[in-house]
């Protein structure tokens, strides 16, 4: 496929399925099924998170700084799993995505690494491969998203069951969801059902996604001057806005002056 600066491609048919590529201005994005824009890679930086949502997925790091296993459900371009790759050498990643042809085109598009020691990308159910029994996790994050909406399989009731029962103690699962979803009230409902030891919901700098953490035990006492602080540690480290997304947590949760209430 060849590129041009500020060429965009169409979508090539009217198919739910079908993966393809746009560019524009030096940024690269992944379609499925539609125009919406499933994830954005910045040629000049492909290690970079481009999108504000893959960004604010990172605000895990203001509870779990160093979370050894991560598994990740749908793939998309890659972004955050490279993200973690390269810069949390520490980690082992794990990604389950169900569509072979996505995975063909984020490596051969989006520079997302071949498997090795610490990368393993599967072909999967991610709610199935979720259900079975394997080895525990640090972090969950689940980024499940076709044309229209979330995977069905991936609001269930049952698979935030099986997502904590995965978890190791101190573990977090990550959820990307569209506000505009028609059931991302319920959505959110079964996430707060799964993880009764608490769950904070971060908007993303562009309206529309919202993030939702899940914690297997409670993180403690969060209190707004000791997170304020890790995020300008976290900042310095990552490049992120973390002070930013400490300030949203305000938004969509409860708190007091002194604390979030998780």
């Amino acid at each position: 496929m060849k590129f041009l600066s500020n060429w965009r491609t169409r979508k090539p048919a009217d198919d739910a399925e079908t993966v393809y590529v746009s560019e524009k201005f030096g940024v690269r994005s992944l379609h499925i099924g539609s125009d919406t824009i499933q994830s954005s890679m910045r040629i000049a930086r492909p290690n970079d998170l481009d999108l504000s949502y893959t960004r604010s997925m990172m605000g895990f790091l203001l509870f779990n700084r160093r979370p050894g296993r991560v598994l990740m459900v749908g793939l998309g371009g890659g972004s955050l799993a490279k993200f973690i790759y390269h810069r949390m050498p520490w980690a082992v990643i794990e990604v389950v995505e169900i569509n072979p042809r996505v995975i063909a085109v984020a490596r051969q598009y989006f520079h997302v690494p071949q498997d090795d020691a610490r990368f393993t990308v599967v072909v999967g159910d991610g709610a199935e491969h979720m259900a079975r029994h394997g080895c525990g996790v640090d972090l969950i994050a689940v980024d499940g998203y076709g044309a229209e909406s979330q995977a069905e399989q991936l609001s269930a009731k049952a698979f935030y069951d099986a997502c904590r029962r995965r978890l190791n103690a101190g573990g977090m699962l990550v959820v990307n969801l569209w506000g505009s979803d028609r059931n991302f009230n319920k959505t959110l409902q079964r996430i707060e059902g799964g993880f009764p030891a608490g769950t904070v919901c971060l908007p993303a700098a562009k309206p529309g996604n919202i993030i939702a953490f899940g914690f297997k035990d409670n993180p403690g006492d969060a209190r707004w001057d000791d997170l304020a602080q890790r995020a300008e540690e976290l900042e310095r480290l990552y490049g992120l806005e973390f002070p930013r997304f400490v300030e949203a947590m305000r938004k969509m949760n409860r708190h007091d002056q002194h604390r979030l209430f998780v």
